[in-house]
């Protein structure tokens, strides 16, 4: 407990759980380390597509592009913010789909939700360690575990709670945010004031390039339009956390959301703008940023500055997804699609459980793809484009149905984000489906079918557990007793305690030894007849090393013997080692032993604790083996 103490902080109690609720000071950065860091790379990824097809002509369509993405964005804002006022308890597009859609789309939601937070953890974290890596070559043999540093310490800081993650990760997002608009703010005055020129690059690098429009089609400017659209991710995580946000919750996630919407369009719109004014295009070993940064300030400390932050936002971009998820997951947990654990809080009041599932299946995939932003980046998108459009078709469903005042415009609204958004699918999948996207294809539907198991597990159970009207199963005149079975490797003194409780318990105790030599079962009857033990022993001899088989045959002939309402109860000892290292020296056999008598309809084990203690006296010892008996 000292070092959990010392990792996470002291426990809080349920009380606190109301100072742990997000202001919009510290939600706003939170909500938006995803979006922002986006925001840094949105522009060129419009550029990566079109700059090699229709080369200079690239920026004659890049400002139309981004227009229509910032449309679709104050769609999106609009729309969340409409299902936060109809959905307060969180859930996002999992909810809207559920209530207007139906179970499966809603699974189809959720699904998709799960995966793209989990691919924004392992994605940003391989991007910072690429970039950590680009700036210190010597580090490339251990950039996966630079990965793997990042996932844990952005887990360790959730679990300290909201309010410490707010005050860890919040900061260094205001600074990048602040950083960007005083690029944008200086970038403009000079280029107003005549001191800052467009690039200017060397033949090599423009040679290939021209103006010919002879490569334009539909397809590409839809493809350069679903690659910018990466600015839009992390939008739908204010939705899944209103829960988060101190009261009134709900008024507080819009205003966040509706800040969200400011500061993504001003950064997005800012650098996109710039970068078009400065004629800038993406050249191998740095970034568009990284050359405007270069442009604007030169090789100041501000370039520096730029540049260490733009490392950090892309680590504190997973961030946003330990904020959504966990709420995400509580909701389906309570729901019944996800294990119940996901429900349950940690010592700091966070959802544990989930925070730390993201970080195993963050960690998993870093491991799997070597942190290669690359090979992840064509299974990134995908998921949130698939809510964006079941939440807007959902709404759309819901003004149909509802039909109140206004409620006309808002539906062709959400029709309008749900037309655009299924494009954005559409041609995300298509485009990257042969260089991965083909998994999230398998791995949505997977994931969707072991919600659907484990929901129809709980019913199963739940109809099993129903009590319509109390009724014994037995008589209360009828005579009802336990067996006990005391469970015995050696004669020693945690027999004896073993022994002093069954006879608590029962009047019908067997001790009982599996036994794989014939020699020791000699050899312990003689002991046990020396020693004049006053319990009936049973010696089961295997000629196997197993001794689980053996002692599973014995309980079930047992258990067919029982009459009605008995039942039988197994008593094992459990060796408990001082230090918890010392466990390590001995046989984990409890482990087995009761998952094997589990299996059985009347049969009850008990772990009986054996404490082993150095420093414990004789008489102390002999207070804990007889308890206030006499001899």
């Amino acid at each position: 407990m000292n070092i959990k103490n010392l990792l996470l902080g002291k426990p809080l109690k349920n009380t606190d759980i109301k100072g742990q609720k997000l202001s919009k000071a510290w939600g706003l950065p939170l909500m938006a380390s995803d979006a922002v860091s986006s925001v840094a790379y949105a522009g060129q990824e419009i550029l990566l597509v079109l700059v090699p097809v229709i080369g200079l002509g690239a920026f004659h369509f890049v400002p139309w592009i981004a227009l229509s993405i910032m449309l679709l964005l104050l769609i999106l804002i609009v729309s969340y913010s409409q299902i936060i006022d109809h959905y307060p308890s969180g859930g996002g597009a999992y909810l809207v789909s559920k209530e207007n859609l139906g179970k499966m789309p809603s699974l189809l939601a959720a699904s998709s939700l799960i995966i793209d937070y989990i691919m924004t953890v392992a994605v940003s974290v391989s991007s910072a360690s690429e970039a950590i890596v680009a700036a210190f070559p010597g580090l490339t043999p251990v950039k996966i575990w630079l990965a793997v540093a990042f996932v844990l310490l952005v887990t360790l800081g959730n679990l300290r709670g909201i309010q410490e993650s707010a005050r860890l990760f919040g900061t260094p997002t205001y600074i990048f945010i602040g950083c960007l608009a005083l690029l944008i703010i200086v970038g403009f005055i000079r280029l107003l004031t005549g001191s800052l020129h467009p690039m200017v690059y060397s033949p090599n690098i423009t040679q290939g390039l021209s103006n010919s429009m002879t490569g334009l089609s539909l397809v590409l400017i839809l493809r350069a339009f679903a690659s910018g659209c990466s600015a839009l991710t992390g939008v739908e995580a204010v939705s899944n956390a209103i829960p988060n946000f101190k009261e009134p919750a709900q008024h507080n996630a819009k205003m966040i959301l509706a800040m969200l919407g400011g500061v993504i369009i001003f950064l997005f719109g800012g650098t996109t703008l710039l970068g078009l004014k400065l004629q800038i295009i993406p050249v191998n070993g740095t970034t568009i940023l990284s050359q405007i940064s270069t442009m604007v300030f030169g090789n100041s400390f501000l370039f520096y500055f730029i540049q260490l932050f733009t490392a950090i936002i892309l680590i504190l971009a997973a961030n946003t997804a330990y904020n959504g998820l966990p709420l995400l997951l509580y909701i389906l947990a309570h729901d019944g699609f996800v294990p119940r654990q996901f429900s349950h809080r940690g010592t700091k009041l966070s959802f544990s459980n989930g925070i730390m599932f993201i970080c195993i299946v963050a960690i998993l995939l870093v491991v799997v793809f070597g942190a290669s932003t690359h090979r992840l980046i064509p299974l990134y998108s995908v998921g949130v484009f698939i809510s964006f459009t079941l939440s807007q078709y959902g709404m759309f469903r819901k003004w149909h149905k509802l039909r109140d005042k206004g409620w006309q415009h808002k539906m062709w609204i959400n029709g309008f984000g749900a037309l655009v958004t299924l494009v954005g699918v559409c041609v995300v999948m298509s485009s990257k489906f042969i260089d991965g996207a083909w998994m999230i294809a398998i791995a949505i539907p997977v994931l969707m079918l072991i919600m659907n198991y484990i929901n129809k597990h709980y019913e199963k159970v739940g109809e099993e557990l129903t009590l319509k009207r109390f009724h014994p199963y037995y008589e209360q005149s009828a005579s009802h007793k336990t067996q006990a079975i005391v469970l015995m490797q050696s004669i020693n003194k945690s027999l004896l305690k073993s022994l002093n409780y069954a006879n608590a318990i029962s009047d019908n105790v067997t001790v009982l030894h599996i036994c794989r030599h014939a020699e020791h079962a000699k050899e312990l009857q003689k002991n046990w007849a020396d020693l004049g033990v006053p319990a009936k022993l049973e010696i089961v001899i295997t000629p196997y090393q197993d001794i689980i088989t053996p002692l599973d045959k014995y309980i079930k002939t047992r258990e067919r013997a029982l009459k009605h309402g008995d039942s039988l109860s197994v008593i094992i000892i459990k060796f408990i080692s001082e230090h918890w290292y010392d466990a390590v020296l001995h046989t984990q056999t409890t482990y087995f032993l009761e998952r094997v008598l589990s299996r059985h309809k009347n049969v009850s084990s008990i772990i009986l604790p054996f404490h082993y203690n150095p420093n414990i006296s004789p008489e102390e010892n002999r207070r804990n083996l007889f308890g206030n008996q006499r001899n």
